[in-house]
């Protein structure tokens, strides 16, 4: 275990991304729950690799719902529903990770849905240079459909009630803190839990952070 400040955070995960040895673009999944930190520690490992001259592709899973009406079939607060219902992972693997991958042509696409407007999208297909990297965040990134797409696994943990907190922060502005909590607690944590049961993602990850403090996380690094 390391402790330190978010800079030697990074330090340590841009040294794990340079140590990737493919002769595709580096596919890098930052795995979390939701508010546990992962999309904020996505966007500064993705802002240092460019500042050190690597190609970063930005992506995120929230690009690869399926459309709203799909999302639901077992209701708005189920937990099943969230885990097994919510993302298009056939469509991420088919646009993103395996042209990206190894025999991939590195033509891609970064999202297939705007979930904002609620619509599939289609955006121009991009070439990658063979030395990029792709840094991709989320939920449940590091399930069977997808665990072996990565070439470099980080689990971002914190504990599952503090995620509440963060997010009735975060979320203000848009619910009510009745509604966050009911969200989170009869949807969220519950499909994380499902999630933890089946697919054991600390067990998997690469790089273990802890991020119940973000100006001074602890994190793991494991020999694969």
């Amino acid at each position: 275990m390391d402790q330190g400040t978010r800079d030697e955070l990074l330090g340590c995960l841009v040294e794990a991304v340079g140590s990737i040895t493919a002769a595709h673009p580096a596919r890098v999944a930052v795995d979390g729950p939701p508010a546990a930190g992962k999309t904020t520690l996505a966007d500064e490992l993705a802002a240092v690799l460019r500042a050190q001259g690597r190609d970063v592709i930005r992506a995120t899973i929230d690009d690869f719902l399926f459309p709203r009406a799909q999302r639901y079939p077992r209701g708005e607060y189920s937990a099943e529903g969230c885990y097994f219902d919510t993302h298009d992972h056939h469509a991420l693997n088919r646009v993103l990770l395996d042209p990206l991958g190894p025999g991939g042509d590195r033509r891609f696409q970064s999202a297939v849905y705007d979930h904002a407007a609620d619509t599939v999208l289609s955006p121009p297909v991009a070439t990658a240079p063979a030395d990029a990297v792709l840094v991709f965040d989320g939920v449940f990134l590091l399930r069977p459909e997808l665990i072996d797409r990565w070439d470099l696994r980080v689990f971002v943990s914190t504990a599952l009630d503090r995620t509440v907190e963060r997010a009735v922060i975060r979320e203000r502005s848009v619910s009510s803190r009745a509604e966050v909590e009911r969200r989170w607690r009869e949807r969220y944590i519950p499909a994380q839990q499902l999630y933890f049961a089946m697919a054991r993602p600390a067990d998997q990850a690469d790089v273990i952070v802890r991020n119940d403090d973000p100006g001074l996380p602890v994190w793991e690094t494991r020999a694969r």
